[in-house]
C-alpha cells in the first residue's frame, strides 16, 4: 500500500459552535422547563377522590379560581408585602455594607470579609432559622436582655407574627444582596472616584454620579437573586410566622404534602410565578421610566464647531 505523504492535510473533526452550549440547555430543559410544565399541566386537573393526588382527564381552570379566591387572595397580598418589604431591607442594609467592603476596608482583608459575609451559608438554612426563633421567644435572652434594660414593659410579643418572618428573610438572604454589590463595587475602581473629586465633585456626588450608575448591574443581580427566593420561601414562615406570617410558599407546601391536592397546588405556584414576574417587570419598567430623565439630563451634546 502506498505510504502516506507527510504532508498530507491533517483531518479535523468540526463540531458546530453551539455544541459547547448543549449541557447547559439540557441541564436548564431537564430541572426547568420540564417541571414548570409539568406544574402547568398539573394545574388544570383536579383531586379525584380522597386518596388521590392529581387527575388530568377533565382540564379546566377550576383550581385558579380558588387559587385567587378571597381565602388565598390575603395570602397573596402578605407574601408581596414581604418580599418587597425584605428585598428593600436587604438593598438598604447590603449596599453600605458592600460599598465600605469594596472601598473603605483594607484590600488585604477584603477576602476575609467576604468569607465572614458567607459564614452563615455554612450552617443550614433551616437550623439558622430555628436559631431566630430562639432569639424571639418571649422567655429568650433577647428578651429578658431588653427587659433588663427596661426597654419594653413585658415579654417580647414578636414571635409567630409578620415582623419575625421579615427579620428572618432579611438576615438569611442579605448574604445574596452583598457579594453581587460587592463585586460591582469594588470593579467601579479608585481612579475614577478620584477623578471625579478632582473635577469638583463631592462623596455624596461622586457616589450618586459615578459609583452608583457603574454598579447597577450588581443592584439589579442583588435584587433579583434576593426577591425571587424570597417570595417562594416557606421554611422562615412557617418556623417564625405561623399563622399571623403566612406566605404563599406554605400554602403551596401544604397542597402536596398535607392535603395532597397536587391541582391546587400547582395552580397556587403558577400564580407565584406570574406574580413575581408581574412584580419585576413592573420595577423595571419604573426603573426605566424614572432613569429616562435622568439620561437626558445629563446628557453631552457636542456641538460641531464651524
Amino acid at each position: 500500500m502506498p505510504e502516506a505523504s507527510p504532508h498530507a492535510p491533517a483531518v479535523r473533526l468540526r463540531v458546530p459552535r453551539f455544541a459547547l452550549a448543549l449541557p447547559a440547555w439540557a441541564w436548564l430543559v431537564s430541572f426547568f422547563v420540564v417541571p414548570i410544565a409539568t406544574i402547568v399541566w398539573f394545574s388544570f386537573g383536579y383531586k379525584p377522590g380522597l386518596f388521590g393526588t392529581h387527575a388530568n382527564d377533565v382540564l379546566s381552570l377550576d383550581r385558579y379560581r380558588e387559587a385567587l379566591s378571597p381565602t388565598f387572595f390575603t395570602t397573596f397580598q402578605n407574601t408581596l408585602w414581604v418580599g418587597l418589604a425584605g428585598t428593600g431591607l436587604c438593598l438598604l442594609i447590603g449596599m453600605p455594607t458592600a460599598y465600605w467592603m469594596a472601598v473603605k476596608a483594607p484590600p488585604n482583608r477584603r477576602g476575609l470579609l467576604v468569607a465572614l459575609v458567607m459564614v452563615p451559608y455554612w450552617t443550614n438554612f433551616l437550623v439558622r432559622t430555628i436559631g431566630w426563633q430562639v432569639i424571639l421567644a418571649p422567655q429568650g435572652w433577647f428578651s429578658e436582655l431588653l427587659q433588663a434594660l427596661h426597654l419594653t414593659g413585658g415579654p417580647l410579643e414578636i414571635l409567630y407574627t409578620r415582623t419575625a418572618v421579615l427579620i428572618g428573610v432579611v438576615y438569611n438572604y442579605l448574604p445574596l444582596m452583598i457579594l453581587p454589590l460587592f463585586v460591582a463595587f469594588d470593579r467601579v475602581g479608585g481612579p475614577l472616584r478620584e477623578a471625579s473629586k478632582d473635577l469638583g465633585a463631592g462623596r455624596w456626588r461622586t457616589f450618586t454620579r459615578v459609583t452608583l450608575p457603574l454598579a447597577r448591574p450588581g443592584v439589579i443581580a442583588g435584587t433579583v437573586l434576593v426577591f425571587i427566593p424570597l417570595m417562594g420561601d416557606y421554611v422562615t414562615a412557617t418556623v417564625l410566622g405561623g399563622a399571623r406570617g403566612n406566605m404563599v410558599g406554605q400554602l403551596v407546601a401544604s397542597q402536596f404534602q398535607t392535603a395532597q391536592n397536587w391541582a391546587l397546588g400547582s395552580a397556587m405556584a403558577v400564580v407565584l410565578i406570574l406574580v413575581i414576574a408581574a412584580t419585576v417587570a413592573v420595577i423595571a419598567a419604573l426603573a426605566w421610566v424614572v432613569s429616562v430623565p435622568i439620561r437626558a439630563r445629563h446628557r453631552l451634546v457636542l456641538e460641531e464647531v464651524a
